[in-house]
């Protein structure tokens, strides 16, 4: 294994923050075969993929000692340097850059036509060969895109690692969830044996969920520049880049993260990055259904907060989720469901502001436009 340091763009005088990457492989260099990219913790304070990504590297250490590792893998333990040293108050706040009020996995560079100018005098007839030449430009492209802050280059030097992988996988986690995947319906045939490994309740499919956040960044270029070049040349969706919501903010055990390092290696090795009989798919748990159908339920007033029904619930439209009561006049306000679906991620504060979304439940029918994202 190699273990590669990446210092970001100097804030301060005195103060020097680096991204550290480790590369699992033959010579722990690229092999000419498949690669895969995995990040833990992109927003600092969610921290179940940093332990699952501590016991991939074990699992990937042993692995490699005799000599399984037959692909590129490169494991980033924590993506968010910037995130994770942020504290006011005692409070973690690693969702959000303070300096600019950024969401850490948000406004990636968008690359989409300036790569595609470069290359289309040199695509061809040969799909392998467009997606080579299509992943060394995009790389130096990001390479070479302009970064004036500490979280720009941040950002771009995620991108640079992950932008030329077959397999991008951004370990989060909810407040309180179900384990469960967002991507985009391209990667969905690729990511369905993912989602039985994991033993996921759901994926979320949005082919543009808004302000270009990380899993995107990787994955939409294909089926864009697919969409532009059309039938001149041959594109296909060569990379699967999908967000881990690794059920909640809490769910930090050594036993749910070795057993989902465990199926991460699964499929690891299911798609050959690793050597050996490839292991049986397990059966589904759960299904896929558009983000525009995720329904967030907001509290219409403020009070306490307090759920009826747990996550991982199948509800109908109308059921009563949580009460949320006025602790001066004793009023109860209701909370309902808006449509049938699984109620499969709520938050873990207890005092909900009037206008505040407490929790989602996924429908079946694409019912919401615009950017799909919470902030």
């Amino acid at each position: 294994m190699q273990v590669i340091h990446h210092p970001l763009l100097c804030p301060a005088p005195g103060t020097q923050r680096e991204l550290v990457s480790l590369h699992y492989g033959p010579e722990a260099m690229p092999s000419g075969g498949q690669k895969a990219y995995i990040q833990a913790s992109l927003h600092g304070d969610e921290l179940p993929g940093m332990l699952v990504a501590h016991h991939l590297r074990l699992q990937l250490d042993a692995l490699e000692a005799t000599g399984q590792i037959s692909g590129e893998i490169v494991l980033v333990p924590m993506a968010n340097p910037i995130g994770l040293s942020q504290f006011l108050l005692h409070a973690h706040l690693g969702r959000f850059e303070l300096m600019s009020g950024e969401n850490f996995n948000r406004h990636y560079p968008d690359l989409i036509a300036t790569v595609a100018a470069t290359v289309e005098p040199q695509l061809g007839s040969d799909a392998d060969a467009n997606v080579a030449l299509l992943r060394r430009a995009l790389k130096a492209a990001v390479d070479a895109s302009p970064a004036d802050t500490e979280l720009q280059s941040q950002r771009r030097q995620l991108l640079s690692l992950s932008c030329d992988a077959d397999i991008v996988l951004d370990l989060h986690c909810d407040a309180q969830a179900v384990m469960h995947l967002y991507t985009d319906p391209q990667c969905w045939p690729d990511c369905e044996p993912l989602a039985r490994f994991l033993g996921s309740r759901l994926t979320l499919l949005a082919q543009e969920s808004g302000d270009n956040p990380f899993d995107e960044a990787c994955s939409q270029v294909w089926w864009k520049w697919k969409a532009r070049f059309g039938d001149r040349f041959p594109i296909p969706q060569a990379c699967l880049s999908v967000t881990v919501e690794l059920r909640g903010a809490t769910d930090v055990t050594h036993e749910l993260a070795a057993a989902d390092a465990k199926h991460i290696v699964d499929f690891l090795r299911w798609r050959g990055l690793i050597a050996g009989d490839k292991p049986a798919l397990p059966a589904p748990v759960g299904d896929a259904r558009p983000l525009a159908g995720s329904m967030p339920i907001k509290s219409p007033v403020a009070g306490v907060l307090t759920f009826l029904a747990p996550v991982g619930a199948e509800v109908k439209a109308g059921d009563v989720l949580a009460h949320v009561i006025d602790p001066i006049t004793a009023q109860i306000t209701e909370l309902k469901s808006p449509v049938d679906g699984l109620f499969f991620a709520r938050d873990f504060l207890r005092f909900a502001n009037a206008g505040m979304r407490v929790a989602k439940v996924a429908g079946k029918d694409a019912l919401r436009t615009g950017k799909l994202l919470g902030a």
